[in-house]
């Protein structure tokens, strides 16, 4: 399947920003499942720095603000073909080596909420796959899909309590869960092209753990499913904060608004 990506991210500023940078992580992963065709990004009210791979291979951009800024666009356009390998990105490959992915972050340690939910997946499920599948229930059903409720420093003990998530929020449960049980795990950021429309206001976010035997498998919590050809990859981490879209630092007094467009359809 060949999808067409449309991404723009625009920050106004109230006030004049005297100094900021900006790590982009906003180009699609060349590797097993998909491929870019081309891929095109434009600045306005920045320069582009640098770019670099991370210790995830994800593909890094570095901008910085232009002088007394008071807006950031950062628009993204581009075609990738994607295949259906239901969920199964394969063998590991990276500097990180996979002890690395078993670690626990501060949104994604496993407390007594992840341990509950865990529990008994073990005795219940003699084989990966489908006790992973399990995991992803158990998660939905603890935590409803619900916009608002949650903000991106909200842990995955912290989302159970709420009862209330997003994307975000099942993949850092499923995380923290999953590695709980001694499996590798790691955060996904990307896109989803929707059956019902074209437009959307975030991009996407799931999980993938890695099964002996099989290698990285992902699970898309919140749609119930392991991604086919639908889902782009663009970057993973040990959680969001390592595999965001935007983040960055600024200098200067006053707030900021953030707005977000997205369109992915089928070439």
């Amino acid at each position: 399947m060949r999808l067409r990506i449309l991404h723009t991210t625009t920050y106004h500023f109230e006030q004049p920003v005297s100094y900021g940078l900006q790590q982009l992580r906003l180009i699609p992963k060349s590797r097993t499942g998909q491929a870019i065709v081309h891929w095109n990004m434009e600045i306005e009210g920045g320069t582009r720095q640098t770019e670099f791979n991370d210790h995830h291979q994800n593909r890094v951009t570095l901008i910085s603000f232009d002088p007394s800024a008071t807006s950031i666009v950062v628009h993204c356009e581009g075609e990738v073909e994607t295949a259906d390998l239901h969920g199964v990105i394969g063998k590991h490959a990276g500097f990180a080596p996979l002890w690395f992915f078993r670690r626990s972050t501060e949104l994604t340690r496993a407390g007594p909420n992840v341990r509950r939910l865990a529990k008994g997946l073990r005795e219940e499920n003699e084989d990966d796959i489908p006790r992973l599948h399990a995991l992803s229930h158990r998660i939905l059903e603890e935590v409803l899909w619900e916009v608002g409720t949650t903000e991106a420093t909200t842990s995955a003990e912290e989302a159970i309590e709420h009862g209330r998530g997003v994307c975000q929020d099942h993949a850092h449960i499923f995380l923290a869960a999953a590695r709980s049980m001694g499996y590798p795990a790691r955060y996904v950021s990307g896109y989803l092209m929707m059956d019902d429309r074209v437009h959307q206001d975030a991009s996407h976010a799931w999980a993938e753990a890695h099964v002996e035997g099989v290698g990285w498998v992902g699970f898309d919590v919140s749609n119930r499913i392991s991604p086919d050809a639908r889902y782009v990859r663009v970057a993973t981490g040990l959680d969001y904060r390592e595999a965001a879209p935007v983040s960055g630092l600024r200098f200067g007094l006053g707030g900021e608004a953030l707005s977000i467009d997205i369109q992915v359809q089928q070439q």
